[in-house]
């Protein structure tokens, strides 16, 4: 709790988007649920990684789902267990890690209303657009993410979520968030850009 009761201590408008795991305790899912600060919670579950105690997954699934009523459920897993679950909550399931382009999107396992676009993922702008194009023409919400790029490139992805999903709970914030013990006066949401900008990024 430590890591995001610091966080909201410097910047209390912050919001989270957060990695399950099945080694949370009950209490620290009431307590992170309690701060109302969480939009995603992602559970990783196409990243290729074991299932060690499906009881336990199918565990966390539950109080997640219980503690987290608004929250976007990020990657779930591919078990029928999880899709019985998550049945009567697809308005709110997003897919991440399978989308890799316009084609992608309702072939996923569960027929999710939501997409996490990745542009770094899907690679070149047309293919991109593409993504938008069918996002919008059917009616899903976007919201933005980062992978590795929390430098260079974090002012692209910026830049397209403020054009295409601004309202959205978008994943792209300045690096700095991502530090292990952030500094206080961090910019806020939305980032107010430069004028005299140079180039395809946000600049703020």
């Amino acid at each position: 709790m430590e890591p995001v009761r610091r966080r909201l201590d410097r910047s209390p408008d912050v919001r989270f988007k957060l990695d399950a795991e099945v080694t949370w305790a009950p209490s620290l899912v009431d307590e992170v649920a309690a701060t109302g600060a969480v939009d995603t919670i992602d559970f990783k579950g196409h990243y290729g990684f074991e299932v060690e105690d499906p009881a336990a997954l199918g565990a966390l699934y539950d109080h997640v789902l219980a503690a987290f009523p608004d929250a976007y459920l990020e990657d779930p897993h591919d078990l029928p267990e999880i899709a019985r679950r998550l049945g009567d909550q697809l308005e709110r399931v997003s897919y991440d890690s399978p989308i890799h382009g316009a084609e992608d999107i309702g072939a996923t396992p569960l027929d999710a209303r939501v997409v996490n676009v990745k542009p770094s993922r899907i690679g070149n702008l047309r293919s991109l657009f593409d993504v938008y194009a069918r996002c919008a023409r059917e009616g899903r919400r976007m919201y933005g993410g980062g992978m590795g790029e929390l430098g260079v490139g974090r002012g692209q992805i910026e830049l397209l979520a403020a054009l295409f999903h601004a309202d959205a709970p978008n994943d792209v914030a300045p690096s700095a968030y991502n530090q292990d013990d952030p500094a206080g006066g961090l910019p806020a949401s939305p980032l107010a850009p430069r004028p005299d900008a140079v180039g395809f990024r946000w600049a703020g």
